[in-house]
Order: structure tokens, then sequence, then C-alpha cells
């Protein structure tokens, strides 16, 4: 925080002095309005002319600038006429801006940073502007992709600040990979390795790459969805491709300085519903002495709570009636607070620069856990000469995670009070340890269950993050229509890690606890880029696009670090103070070099017919088979052009064709390597491999053909942006499982492949559009259907991920002629008549092991309004998501410990089936063990997922302020409430796992949680 006030400070010194050499000039003022309804413009750009300075409307099209006599302005804005006014000795200028037809082309940004009209592509994308990316702001950026894009499914860890953002495109993303779309920033592709996630042995969300960035650094985030949008990016490109503009300075702009506060405060959220009418216990009886209080501290099998007392684990009494002391009550209010000081300035005509620095402080609702991420990010361009242009982006980030919570079914997870009995107070259990002799306080029968106390006030689990990434791209114009480019981008991070299984733990050896691993690790992924391109007309009407170029890639990674057992003196966590000690090493680096082309002819404004190739070599593979080559052709047919509809204003067909590549991830899969082992009586011993390695591995691939149209009716008021799809997966390479008596237990075979098909709508309008008031609105919608095709040689269902609740009972997996990641659980066994089947002592007996559904959403999408009235600002976002189903370990555990509101029935009379009656607590924690279909739930849910409040102040109020010239504030709530869900004890959304092997499993995640805050936009001259 201090260094953003003193750079602020220094910046504001630097304002100050431009702002008295200018005194001499005068303030101008005006409003810029739209013909032909004389709706205010905000955004406008206003340059002028002599001295190169400049400013932009405000929302209410209102602006200001420091003029001269002599002045000339030049008032443009993209689809509108431009317009040069010369100001004489004007104090006040309105403006009227009309619509160029010329202009009405809307520019994107495509793949490889190129810029098109989005009227010739044959593919669809989306694009998410800042406002949507900063107001009601997340940790992790890419999670506010929530609810907006049509195809996107976007889902956060529950694992507090620095969590990864789970994001799939298009249903199921490849057997083999992570799921997760290529992030490009400025035509460089970024690192976005998780860098270590929780299973169902527990483990911690160490974050991705994305979760790094600022968003107050981000201008746009475009999601390309199709195959065909992503294809000139080859390899990684299967799974969609997002595009990340940074913000730049205005050319020509005079000097801009922003300063922004956002403060969000975060609060746990219980959805459990557990039964408040029986205690701690066991076969209906209460405990009765201290050991007895802390074996059954997490069963409910007691007697009916009456208030009278009951002996606690300490020996003291304590009220046998329902706690109000909630286990939510162990976490604290988080809070989110970020500022960020921006400046830029317009370096003649011919460059720009922005700088800017944020700090996160991210205090996690976990006590003593968060994290603080500071970020200096500097965009740069020039003209060198008429021809040669140099832009350059450095973004520094120094991020440091402390204590980052371990989550899933393991030791030292800080949401152990979750299941405590009703009539338990959590707070009984602080501090968490013997003061005296730093022993755990264990407050149930497993010691495993650490004291989530003793996890926050002695716990040890920190991540730290240096990183830098680097862009440079020199273009040079042969012609106005040709021109060569060179890029080079590199994303290089060190990371350091330090993990404590902390003296006292009770599962430690004599209490002496252990290093889990302490040390460094650097990750890099450079690439370098050269491109040939031009713009032809051919004829009057026929013209031709065409770029060639090259690409070569390197990624590397390299770990060392130390670890060992048992501390010889206590709470001194070093490696020289260990018993025994041991030492890691990781190692990986991978190279793809390729070439890429792409060819596009238009006819008229009319007709548009790219075709682009990619040619990759890895070097993961095989020599034989290392390299592929991915084409795809898209075509855009904008009809609206032969049509004369007055209510039609644009209307576009397109198709396209596309196929992409991808390579393992690991690097050394298709050989034998040998491992050095422990010494056999003082004799050197080594190891090899039980995975046997592939020797004709070959590139995967996917391919996609869709379809799509564009409309857009009166004036822009209604618009409607349809796709439809067909998505194939080819020769992905996958483990398989082998019989150790063939020398291996597994094996990589190129043999799966998945089936997507899916709808997507995207409408967009203005229903109420007057002077004063607007009212835009935007729904899209997902239909998905996805079918696993094969898996290994022998199509055998491929497991996934589990939870620990059910381990080996339920299970996600890979079933062919299935949607996919699908859940396996056991059904009941049935008798004849239908009925469900109990032994003798009428318990349930297990049935058949039954898919019961995919773990991915079939249908989804969003609802976004947005409200103006002078200056007031008022929106609102609802998704939705549907067709899911969740293996939950709540719902297991709640049904075995008692406290699910199904176990009242029968409660003391017991439950019967079959003529046969068994008590209540043997009856369900069969049924939670026996039937596990009993632990997956539906994941639907209506979500309230954004609200916001603002109000911009006339620029007018501070026209006689030396410094201030605009004020932006706004409240505003994130993932407010479930307007609607079916899992009773769950939030579906909630999650432990990072990666696909793990979606669609719950259980050991810290709570939901939900936000509320303020934005503090302060605009200075």
């Amino acid at each position: 925080m201090k260094k953003v006030l003193s750079i602020a400070f220094a910046l504001g010194l630097m304002l100050c002095a431009a702002h008295f050499a200018h005194a001499q000039q005068r303030i101008l003022k005006g409003v810029v309005t739209a013909a032909p309804d004389g709706l205010p413009m905000p955004g406008v750009t206003i340059l002028d002319k002599s001295t190169k300075t400049g400013t932009t409307t405000n929302i209410d099209g209102e602006y200001s600038i420091s003029v001269g006599t002599n002045s000339i302005l030049v008032f443009s804005f993209i689809g509108y006429a431009s317009q040069e006014i010369p100001v004489g000795n004007q104090s006040e200028l309105n403006v009227l801006l009309s619509e160029d037809a010329s202009e009405l082309s809307e520019v994107v940004v495509t793949a490889l940073g190129i810029s098109k009209d989005k009227a010739t592509l044959g593919y669809s994308l989306t694009e998410v502007g800042s406002e949507s990316l900063t107001t009601a702001r997340e940790t992790n950026v890419a999670n506010s992709l929530a609810g907006r894009v049509a195809g996107l499914v976007v889902k956060g860890t529950n694992s507090g600040p620095g969590g990864t953002s789970k994001i799939t495109l298009r249903g199921l993303p490849s057997i083999s990979g992570t799921g997760s779309p290529l992030y490009v920033i400025n035509g460089i592709p970024m690192d976005n390795t998780q860098r270590g996630s929780a299973g169902e042995w527990g483990g911690g969300d160490s974050g991705d790459g994305i979760g790094n960035l600022s968003p107050d650094d981000i201008e746009s985030m475009t999601v390309l969805k199709g195959q065909a949008a992503s294809a000139l990016y080859g390899t990684r490109a299967s799974n969609g491709v997002i595009l990340i503009t940074t913000k730049k300075g205005a050319k020509g702009g005079d000097w801009s300085l922003n300063y922004t506060m956002n403060y969000m405060a975060e609060t746990a959220v219980d959805f459990t519903d557990f039964q408040q009418v029986y205690g701690q216990g066991v076969g209906g009886v209460r405990p009765s002495t201290a050991t007895d209080a802390q074996t059954t501290g997490r069963l409910a099998w007691g007697g009916r709570m009456d208030g009278t007392p009951v002996i606690g684990f300490d020996g003291n009494q304590y009220p046998y009636s329902p706690s109000n002391d909630r286990y939510i009550d162990f976490y604290r209010t988080g809070s989110n607070f970020t500022n960020t000081v921006s400046v830029s300035k317009g370096l003649g005509e011919d460059g720009s620069f922005r700088m800017s620095v944020s700090n996160l402080d991210a205090k996690s609702i976990v006590p003593n856990s968060g994290v603080d991420r500071l970020t200096i990010n500097l965009n740069v361009e020039q003209n060198i000469t008429d021809k040669l242009s140099v832009t350059a982006m450095v973004n520094y980030i120094d991020q440091k995670s402390n204590n980052i919570p371990r989550l899933s079914d393991g030791p030292q997870n800080p949401n152990n009070f979750l299941l405590l009995a009703p009539n338990i107070s959590q707070s009984i259990f602080a501090p968490g340890y013997n003061t005296e002799t730093g022993a755990e306080t264990v407050f149930s029968d497993d010691i495993y269950v650490t004291n989530p106390y003793f996890v926050v006030n002695q716990g040890v689990n920190d991540v730290g993050r240096k990183r830098i990434i680097t862009a440079i791209s020199t273009k040079y114009d042969f012609t106005k229509d040709i021109y060569a480019m060179i890029r080079v981008g590199n994303d290089a991070s060190n990371d350091d890690f330090f993990s404590v299984e902390p003296y006292g733990l009770a599962y430690t050896a004599d209490l002496r606890g252990n290093l889990s691993g302490r040390g460094q690790s650097q990750r890099s992924e450079m690439n370098i880029d050269g491109i040939l391109g031009g713009k032809f007309n051919l004829t009057e009407k026929l013209n031709l696009d065409v770029l060639a170029g090259a690409n070569m890639r390197n990624n590397k990674f390299e770990s060392v670090g130390v670890g060992g057992s048992r501390f010889v003196l206590p709470y001194l966590y070093s490696p020289f103070n260990l018993e025994t000690f041991s030492r890691t090493y990781e190692y990986n680096e991978r190279e793809v070099h390729s070439a890429f082309y792409s060819v596009g002819i238009g006819y008229d404004n009319i007709l548009t017919l790219t075709t682009t190739g990619r040619y990759d070599v890895y070097s993961t593979l095989p020599i034989a088979d290392n390299n592929i080559f991915s084409p795809s052709v898209a075509a855009a047919f904008v009809f609206s052009e032969l049509l004369n509809s007055s209510a039609l204003d644009f209307g576009k067909f397109r198709a396209s064709y596309a196929v992409t590549s991808g390579e393992p991830f690991n690097a050394y899969i298709d050989r034998f390597y040998y491992n050095s082992a422990n010494s056999y009586n003082g004799v050197p011993a080594g190891s090899s491999p039980t995975s046997l390695p592939n020797l004709n591995l070959k590139p995967f691939t996917t391919s996609e053909i869709e379809l799509g149209v564009d409309l857009s009716f009166f004036n822009n008021r209604l618009g409607f942006d349809i796709a439809y799809y067909e998505k194939e997966t080819h020769n992905e390479i996958m483990n398989a499982n082998y019989s150790i008596t063939s020398g291996f237990n597994s094996a990589v075979v190129a043999t799966g492949s998945t089936s997507n098909k899916g709808l997507e709508v995207l409408v967009t309008g203005t229903p109420v559009q007057t002077t004063n008031f607007t009212w835009k609105s935007s729904f899209n919608l997902s239909k998905v259907k996805n079918e696993v095709l094969s898996t290994d040689n022998n199509n055998n269902p491929v497991n996934l991920g589990q939870n620990r609740a059910t381990l080996g009972n339920a299970v996600t997996a890979y079933v062919v002629g299935e949607a996919g990641p699908q859940i396996r659980a056991y059904d009941y066994a049935y008798n004849a008549d239908g009925s469900i089947q109990v032994d003798e002592a009428g318990l349930p007996v297990r049935g058949e092991l039954i898919n019961m559904g995919t773990v991915l959403p079939t249908l989804y999408g969003g609802w976004n309004n947005e409200f103006n009235y002078k200056g007031i600002t008022f929106s609102f976002l609802i998704d939705y998501n549907y067709g899911n189903k969740v293996l939950s370990a709540t719902e297991f555990y709640s049904t075995f410990r008692g406290l699910n509101q199904i176990t009242l029935e029968g409660r003391e009379e017991g439950v019967t089936n079959g003529g046969v009656t068994a008590p209540a607590q043997e009856y369900y924690q069969a049924l939670a063990q026996n039937i596990t279909r009993t632990s997956v739930v539906d994941g639907d849910f209506i979500k309230l997922r954004q609200l916001t409040l603002g109000y911009s102040f006339p620029s007018k109020w501070f026209g006689n302020m030396p410094i201030l010239k605009g004020l932006d504030v706004s409240l505003v709530g994130r993932n407010l409430a479930i307007l609607m869900r079916k899992a009773k004890n769950i939030d579906p959304e909630a999650s432990f796992g990072s990666n696909i092997n793990y979606t669609g499993i719950e259980g050991g995640n810290l709570p939901s949680t939900r936000s509320f805050g303020f934005n503090l936009n302060f605009k200075l001259n």
C-alpha cells in the first residue's frame, strides 16, 4: 500500500506541474450527442490538433478540455462521421455526431492479435469489456466471465483468494487435457499452469496463471469459441482461446491520471439444513465420560436434546441443546482491498504510454490466511518512422499466499467443524493446542481430522511468486497494405514454497511435526513469431487478405526442494533441524516449431472465404509421428446487403470447419527412463518404470463444424447471435491400466475420442432508449450434448476422481456411450416386485454400479441487465445451470453421522423395510456406505451472480478544481443469492478440485461466500 501511495503522490506532483504549465489556456466545456435521437455519447474522443492533447466524454456525453484561441478540435467515434471544429473564443461547444455508413463495421481482435472486421468472420466470438471485470471484481479475473458468454462454463474452487478458475468451453474438453482454454495477452500466449491442487487425499489449491493478473489492466477479454477461431494457434487451442487486450494510452491524448479503490467484504454462507433434534452420542445414548464425548463429537446418534447438562471432551458440563455457535462462526469476514493508480499520455500523434501500479490485499475468510499481490504494468507504443512501429508490454507480479487452506478429506482442513454434533459449540476447541506443550487439542475420534483452530494458529503453507510477462512487437509497413511483424513474448515465474506439518500436530510422530517441503521452482514460456501479411484489391469488388508466419514455443520447468521428518527443536522449521532429510528435483522441457498461413478472399462486402493452416512439430512425440497439419476454412455471407429491409440492419450467415491439434503435457512418455534407488548392502541400485511407454504416439486432433447466423434489427436495438456446432476429438493420449503380471501396471495409449454437439444463442437488446433513460439487456443460452466415443484399447471405463467418503464406491469416469465425466455409484438391490432388498438385519443391500449422470451442465447461460438514468446506473446478472450431477461428501457424512434431515425418520422406533426393523443408526450408516447413489445430488441452480448501483458525477461539478476532473462511485455485490437449487445441504457449485478429474465432486472445501463492497474511481487532471 505504501508503494502505491508514494507512486500516486509522485504522479500527482507531475500532473500538477503539467497543469500550471498550461495555465495560460482556458477550459472549454460541452456535450456530445448522437443523431437522430439526441442521446448523450460517452467515450467520444476529442483531440486538439494544435497541441495534440485530448480527452473523452463521460457517461453523460460531457467533456472539458484545455484550449487556446487557435485550437481546432476533432470529435471522433467509431461508426460516426468525425467533425473538425475551430474553437475561437467559445467557452461552450456542443456537438451532434451522425452515423457514417462507411464506418459502421465493428473491428475485433482475432487470433494472433490481428484486428479484423467482425462482418468478415466465419466463426463465433464474444467480447467482454473491462467494466464487467472490475465493477464487482473477483480475485481471479477469469471468474468474472461467469454467465456472460454463451458456451462458457466458469467454476472457481472453494479455496479462498488465489484459487484456480476452472473454465470449460463447448462441453467436454479433451480427455487428456486440463480443459482450460489458451490465454493470450496482446497476441502472446501465457502460461496458465495450475500450481497445485487437492485430490481425494487432501492438498491445497495454489492457483493458476490467469489468477495473477490485475483486472484493472485489462481492456477486454475476447472468447474465441470455435476451432476455426483458434486454429491458427494449433496446439493447446482445442479447448478454445481467450484473448486478453491490455489497456493502453491514447495517441495524441493529454496526461491522464486515475486512482481506483475497490473494497469487497466477503462472508461465508451456511447452506446446510441439518437436524436439530438429536445430539451427540451413539445408539440413542448421550456421552457419559470425557473420552466418550471426544469420540462422539462428530456423531449425532445420541438422545433427544432436552437442555440438561452433558459432559464435554474436556470434562466440563455443557447444555445438551442445539448450540447457537454454528460451524460457520469459525470463519471471519474476509476482505479484498484493491488500490490502483494509472497514468497515461500520448507521445504526440505517433505514440503513447500507460503505466499502472495495483495492490491487492485479500484476507481469506479463514483466519491468518490470504493473498497480497503487487502488479506493475507498462504499455508503450511508438511509431519510429512512417513505416516502422514498436509496441511493448511489461507486466510484473509479486504475489504472496499465506497459509493456503488444505482441502478435501485430508489432514489440516480448516472446515472440519462442519460435521460437529448439533449440541457442540466449535469455540470450546480454541485455541486448538495446549499453550504449554504445543500439543494439538484433538476434538474427535480421528487424529487425522485436524482441529481447525490448530490449523489457523499454527499452520504454515505459503507460496510466493515473482512473475514477469513481457512482449515486444515490431511492425514494418512496406506499403499501406503490406507489412512484416516480429513479436517476442516471454512469461517467466519464480515460485517459492514452504509447507510444514507443525510441531504438536497430533498425527505426527511424537508430535514433532514434519517439513513437507521447502524450495523453489522456475517456469517459463517463450514465444517468437514472425508474420508477413498484406491486403490487396484484386478488382473493384474483389479483395485478398493474406498472412504467413512461423512460431517457436519453448516451455521449461525446474524445481528443487527439501523436506524431512521430526523437528529436533520445537517451532524451528528449518531443514537443518530435522532427524531425517530428503530432497526432490523435477525438470521438464518442451518445444514446438510451427508455420502457419491465412488466406481470405472477399467479394463486395458480401461474401468472405477464409482458409488457414498450421504445421506443428512437437518435441514430446516420437520423431516418426511428431508433426501434424491443422487446416480450417470459414465463410461469411452478409445477406442483408442483398435485401432492402427497413427492419433488418445486418444479417450474416457463417459456416466453418477446422482441425486443431494437441500434444501430451508430459515430455518423456515415449521411452524408458531409469531412476536411481536406495543402495542395497552399500551397492548403488536403480529402478525401472512401471508405466509402459509408447513409441507410436502421435498428436491428437479436434475437428469441428460450426454453422451460425448474426442478425441485427431496428437500428441495432435487437440482435441475435446463434451458433450450432459438432466437435470430435481423435487419438487422444491417455493412461490405460495393465496387469502387473505384464511387468507394467499402466501404459500410455492414443485411443481416446469424444463428441460434443451444441446450440448457443445470444440475444441482445435495448428495450428502452430515451434522452434520459436506457435499458440494455442480454440473454445467453447454451445447450450441449457430449458423449465419450472410445477410451482405452478395450473401451473400459477410465476412472478420474472420487472423494474419500465414498472411496472406491462412487467415482467420476469416462464411460463409452455416456456423457462425460460420468458419476458412477451403487444402486439399491431390488426384489422381483421392485421393492428395496434388505438383509436379515434389515439393512439395505448393495446392487449394481450404475451411471448417474454427467458432472458438466447440459443447459446453462446468463441474463444481464443494465439501466442508466442521468448518470445513475443499475445492473444485475443472473446465471443458471441445469443437467449435471454432483457427488457430495457432505451428503454422505451428514447421513452417516446422523446430521441429515432424512435420519430423523425411525430414530426411536427403527427403520422398517420388508417387514424387518433395523436401528436407525445401523440402517442409515449402511445406507450411506452401501448405496452410494444417495450421495449423488442434482447440480441445478439459478443464482443472482452480480448486482451494482453506481453514479457518475457530472464533470461540470469539477470544472474549477485544479486536480480532480471526475468521480465514479458504485456499490456492488457478488454471488448474492441462490434463487433456486435442488441440492439441500450444499452450494451445487462448491468444489475442492481444480481440474476436470475432480469437477462435480464436493466435500472438504471451504464454504461458499457472498461479497459486498464499493468502487471509487477518481479521474485526475
